[in-house]
């Protein structure tokens, strides 16, 4: 098995709704989120996936969120929808990007952390 990682970063505005304490004021973040993909195979030249074309898939994901308000701007945020929170980012982002046709069909994706801040992180993976 192989694993490749590459990361990315975005920043974005969102607020916590529902929560007791200064999150639940709008606020930003310089979002950190590193992509892990596994696959079986390597192909002939040695690769599992080139790490240019799984950058580009993880920057097209990121770019719908980057420079946004989370909470009204991502659909998947908007009111009465998920809460923006570190790991609902992690769990849409790691389903965007293995959404059919961004990566090789050889390839899943793995494993999505996403970082608020330097130290504190949550991930997203599926057993």
């Amino acid at each position: 098995m192989y694993e490749v990682t590459v990361e990315g970063r975005f920043a974005a505005a969102h607020n916590l709704r529902g929560y007791a304490g200064d999150c639940e004021r709008l606020h930003g973040h310089n979002w950190r989120v590193r992509a892990a993909v596994r696959t079986e195979q390597i192909a002939a030249d040695g690769m599992a996936v080139d790490f240019r074309d799984l950058k580009s898939a993880l920057a097209a994901v990121l770019d719908e969120l980057d420079h946004r308000y989370l909470n009204k701007d991502v659909p998947a945020f908007a009111e009465g929808k998920d809460n923006p929170t570190t790991e609902n980012l992690a769990r849409m982002i790691f389903e965007r990007l293995g959404a059919v046709g961004r990566l090789p069909a050889n390839v899943r994706v793995e494993r999505v952390t996403v970082w608020e801040s330097p130290g504190c992180s949550a991930s997203f993976f599926q057993d």
